[in-house]
């Protein structure tokens, strides 16, 4: 059973990282998380970064704000793939600061960015890199993907209803 790993920086990114946890809940995936601050808390987050795969974890997702470097410096220490949710805080600069600190990271430390306060989008990725190698959750990622294609096909018919 593969688990997903999701870490902020503080307890105010949770509203934000809950989508993460509710879509990956959707699709059966179990998830581990944690408060981690890059700078208020540097072994806890190296602690982790180090171990996550012994622990089971598959993919991490981290969201941070502000100077966001807590997706980049697991990212540096970690086997697994890392995925960025840039969060808009409120000491952010509208949360460019965010994004541009998760995405322009240095050849050789990939992370996977997703649009600001995008935990949801985070959650799907995941499930997807997990689904490629598990038929269970991947099949499940499909019939998300018919959900949404469905949804707006209804849509587009209702609005031909009301024209």
């Amino acid at each position: 059973m593969s688990k997903v790993g999701i870490i902020m920086g503080s307890d105010s990114d949770l509203p934000i990282m809950q989508q993460a946890i509710d879509i990956l809940k959707s699709f059966d995936i179990e998830t581990e998380v944690d408060i981690v601050s890059a700078h208020r808390t540097p072994e806890k987050l190296f602690d982790y970064a180090k171990s996550a795969h012994i622990k089971g974890i598959s993919v991490i997702i981290a969201g941070a704000g502000g100077a966001a470097h807590l997706p980049g410096m697991v990212a540096s220490m970690s086997p697994l793939p890392v995925i960025g949710v840039p969060v808009k805080s409120r000491n952010s600069i509208d949360g460019w600061d965010s994004v541009l600190s998760i995405l322009q990271m240095p050849g050789g430390v990939p992370v996977a960015t997703v649009a600001l306060d995008g935990a949801q989008n985070a959650g799907i990725l995941a499930a997807q890199i997990i689904g490629s190698s598990d038929s269970l959750v991947l099949n499940k990622i499909i019939a998300f993907k018919e959900s949404l294609k469905t949804k707006v096909l209804k849509a587009a018919e209702g609005l031909k209803n009301k024209l």
